[in-house]
């Protein structure tokens, strides 16, 4: 099969990996030979915004795919750099790193609101732009329910429900959801 890209890129922090991220790598792995997966705020440490560690985050991934599809998703882990500039040069030098000099890259998305702003920072890379998806949601309503113990099995493919149900037995789980409820109540007051 023709690809029209070696590589599609796909930005994101997937906290945690939703059902509409998985309809945007499958649109990417229609069209590209390989979909390059940049994960942000990789920094090891969690919060309740960032509950999952990059290598979490790429086992949650790989486990909605098939082997052969799991075989063309590559990763590259993006710390937070808080400077647009250096940020935009992190992304294109992790990606360098994965791909060669002639392949063929671009960058998929969708302009969902004004966090969407970065995919204006490589127009080198022909954007896919995706109208909203079906189903198209955000990830923070569902954090806050994963935090009250409710994992909403029709926002999540199969294997990050168990990834989560999996998660949500841990001790890590038990601090930031103790955290979070604590944050609620100063917000509260």
């Amino acid at each position: 099969m023709k690809y029209t890209f070696d590589y599609l890129v796909f930005i994101g922090r997937f906290q945690p990996f939703h059902l509409a991220h998985l309809q945007t790598i499958k649109i990417a792995l229609e069209q590209s030979s390989n979909v390059l997966l940049a994960l942000g705020s990789a920094q090891n440490e969690r919060n309740i915004k960032n509950p999952f560690l990059a290598t979490e985050r790429e086992q949650m991934i790989l486990s909605n795919f098939s082997e052969s599809d799991q075989a063309r998703i590559k990763f590259v882990h993006v710390i937070d750099v808080y400077n647009d500039e250096k940020w935009q040069k992190l992304v294109k030098t992790l990606v360098a790193e994965i791909t060669q000099p002639d392949d063929r890259i671009g960058l998929i998305g969708h302009f969902k609101d004004d966090s969407s702003y970065y995919l204006k920072f490589f127009p080198e890379w022909p954007l896919v732009e995706l109208e909203s998806l079906k189903g198209a949601m955000s990830a923070t309503p569902i954090r806050e329910a994963y935090y009250r113990g409710e994992i909403d099995e029709h926002a999540f493919p199969a294997g990050t429900v168990k990834f989560l149900q999996n998660f949500q037995i841990t001790d890590t789980y038990k601090q930031l959801q103790k955290h979070f409820k604590n944050q609620d109540k100063s917000n509260l007051s």
